[in-house]
């Protein structure tokens, strides 16, 4: 398991899915990330920081975002 910095690019409240950029990555985005429903929708806007979880770091289809900051 591995938690890691990402920004926020694109969120869609109807399936509560993300387009995230992990931090140190310039051209890599994962797509699809679940995000924890417990984030208001008002919170995910594009550019927010995210904290992610990774319960695969090899398999971005296993990641979470569970937290929004700055």
């Amino acid at each position: 398991m591995l938690i890691i910095k990402a920004l926020l690019k694109e969120f869609d409240s109807s399936t509560y899915r993300a387009v995230i950029q992990p931090d140190g990555s310039h051209q890599a985005y994962l797509a699809g990330v679940e995000t924890a429903r417990n984030i208001p929708a008002a919170e995910m806007a594009a550019g927010r920081k995210l904290v992610v979880l990774l319960f695969d770091e090899y398999n971005p289809r296993e990641a979470v975002v569970v937290g929004v900051y700055g």
